[in-house]
Parts: C-alpha cells; structure tokens; sequence
C-alpha cells in the first residue's frame, strides 16, 4: 500500500491540476497570489511561494516546465537555535521577452534583463544583463542573445511549424530526420 504525507499529496493534486489547465488561468492564479506579471506570458510551472508579491515578470516571459522561483533562502534555518524566526528573502525580476528554460532554478536577489534567454537546468542567481544567453550551476553568461541568433538562424533543423497542423509537422520531422540520419549512417560507413 502506497503511504503519500499530506504535503506530497497535496503536492501531486497541485502538479496534476495545474499541468491541466490553461495559461490563462495559470497567470491569473500567479497574479491572485501576488507576483506582477506582464501581457502575453506563458507560465508552465506552479512553483510559487506564500511571498509571490516579491516576484516580477515583465511582457512576453516564457517559464518552462518544471521551473521554480525561490524567493526566499531556507538554509538560515541551521540559525533556529540560535533565533529560531530567521528568514532571508529576495525579490527576483524577470525582464520582457525573456526564456527560462525546462527545470531553472532562479534563486532570490535575482534580475534577470530583457531578451534574455535561460537554458535548461540553470541555476541562476544575482544580476543578468539583457540580451544575454545563459547556461549552467552556478549559471554562466555564454554568448549574447544577438550571437545566439546566429546560431539559430543558420542551424539546418530550423523550420516554421506554428502554421502547420500535427500530422503535417510529424510528416516533415520524420522525413527530415530520417534522411539525416541516412546520410550521418552513409559517412560513418564511408
């Protein structure tokens, strides 16, 4: 027989619930706990503390599954002996047009700039100017945000899907990906 505590089960009914819901409800439901969240953001994740008035997003952040904003630090608790009402907190903003990529861990005492992006699993903390591209623990600015459209824009996986339909977009990924993999197979045997 399973045992779950209250605390992980109200944690799975919370996870589940808000996986099933839309974004509009989501961004609603961040800025009834407080956080101020700019237009046209897409919020993927239900990380929120009891403090979500310290959290700032700006217009057009996307948060990726799985992500969470800790705004306060819960190590001070090895102080309780000492005073055990201790707490240390930090506001964390986010900037316009920014991504925060699938399980970032964006720690308090964060800001993050405009037209930024955050890649996957970062842990970020302190100041990250805008237009920077960052990855990493402890996160690392690796390139401009200028730089990495280069990169984007020349890379021969890209390709507009928005407008296709599913069965169309599953059509052309695999017959792209399968001649690719031909032709990677070809020159291994070469």
């Amino acid at each position: 027989m399973l045992h779950l505590s209250y605390n992980q089960m109200k944690s799975m009914i919370s996870e589940f619930l808000f996986k099933n819901l839309t974004n509009e409800y989501r961004v609603k439901t961040w800025r009834k706990l407080g956080a101020k969240v700019g237009e046209n953001c897409r919020i993927h994740c239900l990380s929120l503390s009891a403090e979500s008035y310290l959290i700032e997003l700006g217009d057009n952040v996307i948060i990726a599954k799985n992500s969470k904003l800790i705004i306060h630090e819960g190590s001070v608790c090895v102080f309780h002996n000492e005073n055990r009402y201790l707490d240390l907190f930090g506001k964390i903003k986010i900037g316009n047009n920014t991504f925060i990529g699938m399980n970032c861990i964006i720690l308090p005492k964060t800001t993050i700039g405009n037209n930024c992006v955050i890649g996957a699993g970062s842990v970020v903390r302190g100041n990250i100017p805008d237009n920077s591209v960052v990855i990493g623990n402890p996160a690392q600015i690796v390139m401009s945000t200028e730089q990495y459209s280069k990169k984007v824009f020349s890379n021969p996986a890209l390709f507009e899907y928005k407008r296709l339909n599913k069965d169309e977009k599953k059509k052309i990924l695999i017959e792209r990906f399968t001649k690719e993999t031909l032709e990677q197979d070809k020159n291994i045997n070469s």
